[in-house]
């Protein structure tokens, strides 16, 4: 190649790094912001804006539990194991008939017997970064566990205060996944219920503080407040629920029936 041809290629691609730079930077001062925000002249960033987004608010929480707490009058019922001892059968069978069919590959993603709604962190529960399942269940279970995150709140406030939401830790699950976490949990094996979209798992060993926490609440406080709402709807004929011992949560699936009556 002549030394004018290499000039020639050197001078094209030099001008081709500057078109695209620009098209770059065009691209970047033109990305759409999150509705219902504008950035201001004065360079407002992403990372501003989403620290007052009204979704991503609910996902700021503290690190730890703020202390010292101040103690909160709990009704114990007795030991959790007899209380919340639903078998995973009855769980099963309840799945069967209010739920998906089981996820099996991607065209049964497009093939649901029955739809699903999303499970985001709102003021009523905070959803979990989840590794082995995926924040989806049915009509019947997103109203039920709305209803104990509203019904746990509304106790909190009646015995004095603190802003503390539930955690979910687990939602709908393919049998891939499944396979996976029984790799590394026990209770796994009693968690394929879990691929029906009828049942969540809330921790009772965390609990999400708020950054706004008026009043400390301890852990036990805590659990014992969950364990009385979830005991109140399991009277009243709105789930099944088993007490995990070795991933600590309640394990809950939605009797849809009773959300059909409501």
């Amino acid at each position: 190649m002549s030394g004018r041809w290499k000039i020639a290629v050197i001078c094209m691609v030099q001008l081709l790094s500057v078109i695209a730079g620009g098209l770059l930077q065009s691209c970047a001062d033109s990305t759409p912001t999150p509705r219902g925000h504008r950035f201001h002249a004065g360079g407002e960033s992403i990372r501003e804006v989403l620290a007052t987004d009204s979704v991503s608010r609910y996902e700021r929480l503290l690190d730890t539990m703020p202390e010292p707490t101040v103690k909160m009058k709990i009704n114990h019922h007795g030991s959790y194991g007899s209380l919340f001892g639903d078998s995973n059968y009855i769980h099963w069978q309840e799945g069967v008939t209010s739920g998906i069919t089981p996820l099996t590959d991607s065209r049964s993603h497009w093939q649901l017997r029955r739809p699903l709604e999303k499970l985001a962190s709102c003021r009523d529960f905070y959803v979990e970064k989840l590794s082995h399942s995926v924040p989806y269940v049915v009509p019947e279970a997103a109203a039920m566990v709305h209803e104990i995150g509203r019904r746990f709140n509304d106790s909190l406030q009646s015995r004095g205060g603190g802003n503390y939401r539930i955690r979910i830790t687990s939602v709908l699950r393919n049998p891939a996944g499944i396979s996976r976490l029984k790799r590394r949990n026990v209770n796994a094996v009693d968690s394929s219920v879990h691929q029906l979209g009828t049942t969540v798992d809330i921790s009772y060993a965390r609990f999400a503080a708020d950054p706004e926490v008026t009043v400390a609440r301890s852990i036990d406080d805590l659990k014992g407040l969950l364990a009385e709402i979830l005991l109140e709807m399991k009277k009243e004929g709105k789930c099944y629920l088993k007490y995990e011992r070795k991933q600590p949560c309640f394990h809950i699936t939605v009797r849809a029936d009773a959300y059909h009556r409501n």
